[in-house]
């Protein structure tokens, strides 16, 4: 079954539904691009730009078109999705968003500084998530330019990230209109950029702004309200740029081939094991660079041999090409057991993979002649024995 992923960018952060993708060939290239007027394909240029030149066939069409569809005889059209489109109260097709998009970000602590005062709702923020596989390995200097609404996050779901989020002391307010009422959030709980990865590896952007990714924010200058340093540009558009990579599958994606399992010094993968019997366990994995899977390196993986509960649990070493490999011995105990190797890591796809075999026990003409530790009942029954034949001769022969 193929897999699912998403790019989102809405303003009312409502989210959306998702397109295919292969998780074996992560070369899709088709994209759905969905906006509210044309203008945004000269204003967003930077952007579209970027995905046409690693290979994405952009495919524009208005957001409230009538003969819109992202599937047709049960396969999805396109393989990724980019909703620019924030003030589309309908969309066409019989896809329905709802949201409310009149309060904006406002920190009078962290805003942008310009040459006119403004009411602060162009934040300069640096506060991002610390992950090479989300941001990339090069560090984003200069602060991010955003204007557009917040979100918060439920601390209680694990697929959600926060990718960059608001400084303590901004709020969510409506900035044209006097409020007798606190806002919603506040501080450190606005999320102005998210990601999530659910559980089939689907991926979605979430941004409270479409002006992070646009030309002019791409290309200004940047100096943060109470420093003294200015950057010549943004870090908008490395930003995007790294994090496109991410949702689209080109960084952070991993597959595992040839798991397999046999005795020690065997080749074969047996129908059965026995007890105590010493095996050998490998899986090889790699990582999708954005043009060719190549050997992923960890040291935190494991293997589980699993009956109901995990009863060998092994850490795999690596030969750094991509090989995984451990050697144990079976448990005394039999039964049908699975190897198991589940892999979460931030940032990675999950590596969920597992292989069912039975353990049976010990033939009746496979144990050991005599068993040391029997040695006692041996010698009881041998006492046992020698002493009935003393009681029943001086029974027998002992005249009174």
């Amino acid at each position: 079954m193929r897999g699912l992923f998403v790019f989102i960018t809405v303003i009312s952060l409502v989210p959306f539904l998702c397109n295919s993708f292969s998780p074996e060939n992560p070369t899709a290239r088709r994209l759905l691009v969905l906006l509210d007027d044309f203008s945004l394909k000269s204003t967003h240029s930077i952007f579209f730009n970027s995905l046409k030149s690693r290979g994405f066939e952009l495919e524009f069409k208005l957001a409230d078109d009538p003969k819109l569809a992202l599937q047709r005889y049960g396969q999805y059209l396109y393989d990724g999705l980019v909703l620019f489109s924030p003030s589309t109260e309908s969309f066409g097709g019989g896809l329905n968003l709802e949201g409310d998009s009149s309060a904006m970000v406002i920190d009078h602590t962290n805003y942008a500084v310009s040459d006119t005062e403004g009411d602060h709702t162009l934040i300069a923020s640096d506060n991002f998530i610390q992950s090479d596989v989300i941001l990339g390995k090069t560090k984003i200097e200069a602060p991010i330019l955003f204007r557009g609404v917040a979100h918060s996050l439920n601390p209680a779901n694990s697929l959600v990230l926060n990718v960059l989020s608001a400084s303590p002391a901004a709020y969510s307010l409506n900035p044209n209109s006097k409020s007798s009422q606190p806002p919603s959030l506040t501080g450190s709980a606005i999320s102005l950029v998210s990601v999530v990865q659910a559980r089939n590896n689907a991926r979605i952007i979430i941004s409270g702004s479409l002006d992070i990714f646009s030309n002019r924010l791409f290309s200004s200058a940047v100096q943060k309200a109470g420093s003294s340093q200015k950057y010549e540009k943004s870090g908008n558009e490395q930003f995007v740029t790294e994090l496109s990579k991410w949702v689209f599958h080109e960084r952070g994606h991993l597959k595992a081939v040839n798991m397999k399992h046999h005795k020690v010094e065997q080749t074969d993968e047996p129908a059965i094991y026995r007890i105590n019997d010493d095996l050998d366990f490998s899986v090889e994995i790699y990582e999708w660079s954005g043009k060719s899977w190549v050997p992923y390196v960890a040291d935190d993986v494991q293997v589980q041999f699993f009956l109901m509960s995990p009863y060998v649990l092994k850490t795999l070493a690596t030969d750094q090409k991509g090989l995984y490999y451990t050697s144990f011995k079976v448990p005394d105990i039999y039964g049908v057991f699975q190897f198991k190797v589940e892999y979460q890591r931030l940032g990675y796809t999950t590596l969920s993979l597992s292989k069912q075999i039975p353990v049976r026990p010990f033939n009746h003409n496979e144990y050991e002649r005599f068993i040391t530790t029997a040695f006692p009942y041996y010698g009881a029954s041998f006492t046992t024995m020698v002493g009935f034949f003393i009681f029943s001769f001086i029974f027998l022969y002992n005249s009174k």
